[in-house]
């Protein structure tokens, strides 16, 4: 009697093979998706940054254009009531702007012989909210003949995970007449 199997050696794939290979599989998948997430945070982070450097600059904007004369009476710049009004309203329309940073401006004296600040002037804060009463520091605003300030805008806020930023420019504003 003969039999008939067959001299190749039966090859296939054991129950741990294919479980090695859907946990490599798996591991692949899940390493991608972080790598998304990790990428979708950083863009997010981006915009955010990107938002506040646009409100900063829209709010020393409006403060530039804003009228400046020696007399504090006569200059919005210098009237901590208006800039108070002017300050109730985000720098611009953005959700951003109106949801997230705690916006501070600082304006003080700014004399140019010594190239230095004197006083602690006006300092406004507006907290985050789209409808908020700013809440102003006024100690004295005495200003220099030619009248000169500096204003400094600065956005704080926390992004995902708790980590605190900042946004912040300054400049020197001088009266005069706008030609």
């Amino acid at each position: 009697m003969t039999s008939n199997s067959s001299k190749r050696p039966q090859s296939g794939t054991t129950m741990v093979e294919t479980m090695v290979a859907v946990a490599l599989v798996a591991a692949f998948f899940a390493t991608i998706f972080e790598l998304n997430a990790v990428c979708l945070r950083y863009i997010d982070a981006s915009k955010e940054s990107l938002a506040a450097l646009q409100g900063v600059q829209d709010r020393l904007e409006a403060l530039r254009n804003l009228a400046f004369t020696p007399d504090p009476a006569g200059s919005d710049l210098a009237n901590a009531t208006y800039l108070q009004t002017l300050m109730a309203t985000p720098a611009n329309g953005s959700d951003f702007a109106k949801t997230r940073p705690t916006e501070v401006v600082t304006i003080k004296a700014y004399n140019t012989a010594t190239k230095s600040t004197s006083g602690t002037g006006i300092q406004i804060t507006r907290l985050a909210g789209a409808n908020v009463t700013p809440s102003i520091d006024q100690n004295s605003l005495v200003l220099p003949i030619p009248a000169t300030v500096l204003v400094n805008v600065k956005y704080q806020w926390s992004m995902l995970g708790g980590r605190s930023c900042t946004e912040q420019t300054e400049t020197i504003i001088s009266s005069g007449t706008k030609k």
